[in-house]
């Protein structure tokens, strides 16, 4: 069950983690072609919570039907629900934004954006306190 448990734990911060990398990837008054090349560490940091993310949605099943914990718990009910939330947000609102960013980077359209950097790092805010919300009730989750 040990190993589950670490499983599970590596894999959620491994899925988590690199969406903390954002605000440092998307910051404001960069050239454009520093915005490029942090799009492109995006695209491959997004690998991390594609394959993480599953790994710990599964390792985390498992590991509710072999405790004897249930889905009805609310810590669980409250993680499934952060996670979910944090997905909609990252893959449904942020990916968007990133996309709309690349058309407007090789459009050269300035105002527009620094406006979609300030959005992206609005997205990347929300999803980091979801992240931290969510790593505490794997925390400190009743025993």
């Amino acid at each position: 069950m040990q190993w589950l448990v670490a499983l599970h734990v590596v894999s959620a911060f491994l899925g988590i983690g690199p969406t903390y990398f954002g605000h440092f990837l998307f910051r404001r008054n960069q050239q454009p072609d520093q915005l490029r090349q942090a799009m492109g560490y995006f695209q491959a940091l997004n690998y991390f919570p594609k394959i993480g993310g599953t790994i710990a949605v599964l390792s985390g099943i498992a590991l509710v039907v072999w405790t004897g914990w249930e889905f009805t718990d609310i810590w669980i009910a409250a993680s499934i629900v952060l996670y979910v939330l944090i997905q909609v947000v990252a893959i449904g609102l942020l990916g968007p934004q990133v996309e709309r960013l690349a058309k407007a980077l090789d459009g050269g359209d300035g105002p527009a954006i620094a406006s979609l950097v300030k959005e992206a790092n609005h997205l990347f805010n929300v999803v980091s306190v979801l992240g931290i919300v969510l790593i505490l009730l794997m925390v400190v989750k009743p025993m």
